[in-house]
């Protein structure tokens, strides 16, 4: 089936969005993921950090880390979570050179339990090169699936990735195509109001959010994206998390000697 091209809103302005900003600790400098525990936030670094997830509370106060030894931080890029595990992806493939594309799925306890191997059935070359289609940074659950959105540094669109959420080896083929205008970084999905959320940059350093409301009540013909510029300047914002239709959490990675923040961000309906 060929892709669809989904349909992108323009610009909404700064007055449709409101956010405060918390730092985070130097642990967190390269936080690349974020969930929900309990009552507290967990989240991840990416490649520079050994295998281990970090819980914090609302106020940006870290509460402990939790560190693995039987599995590895290649280059983890986002988690995910339904209600009786978590997925972290390690699918960060900034060269388009990995050959060992994982997705791990630990119980709630924190305890890894399996693992899912993928791999892009439109990838032919391995040959390392900075502008390619099979780098992807945002993962969420969708039902019984996992949702895998490419950073595409060639189109700047996103390509959608639908798999099973068990453990096994799966060759990818894309769903759909969403016209972003940006490097997706990071995704989430609310079950319950029927809405994503995707954080995406453009090569000029910009920051967007986006919202994609009835996400498969409308189905994948039909989607229309709200895209909102985010005025936030020397920061690369990693991680979204939705705490209902209007506010969300977004967490950004630390740029030079700064420290990473957590955003509380509000969309005014």
């Amino acid at each position: 089936m060929r892709p669809f091209l989904f349909l992108i809103l323009p610009f909404l302005g700064f007055s449709q969005i409101s956010y405060t900003t918390i730092d985070l600790g130097k642990d967190l400098i390269e936080t690349s993921g974020l969930e929900v525990y309990g009552g507290n936030l967990i989240t991840h670094n990416d490649s520079g950090d050994k295998p281990k997830l970090y819980i914090f509370n609302p106020r940006g106060k870290l509460i402990k880390s939790v560190r693995f030894n039987d599995i590895k931080n290649k280059d983890w890029e986002d988690i995910a979570a339904d209600e009786d595990h978590y997925y972290i992806a390690d699918t960060g493939n900034n060269y388009a050179n990995r050959k060992n594309l994982k997705i791990y799925i630990l119980t709630k306890e924190l305890i890894v339990k399996g693992e899912i191997s993928v791999s892009y059935g439109a990838q032919k070359d391995f040959t390392k090169r900075a502008l390619n289609s099979f780098d992807a940074e945002a993962l969420t659950v969708v039902g019984d699936s996992l949702a895998l959105f490419s950073k595409n540094r060639i189109t700047q669109q996103t390509e959608l990735y639908i798999f099973p959420k068990k453990a096994g080896d799966y060759v990818l083929t894309s769903s759909a195509t969403l016209k972003v205008g940006s490097q997706i970084t990071a995704a989430d999905y609310n079950q319950i109001h029927d809405l994503l959320a995707l954080t995406g940059y453009n090569f000029k350093g910009e920051q967007f959010f986006y919202t994609v409301s009835n996400f498969i009540k409308n189905g994948w013909n039909s989607i229309a994206i709200k895209k909102y510029l985010i005025p936030i300047e020397k920061a690369q914002i990693e991680a979204v998390k939705i705490q209902d239709v209007s506010n969300f959490w977004l967490t950004s990675e630390g740029e030079k000697n700064g420290f990473a923040r957590l955003i509380d961000l509000k969309v005014n309906q």
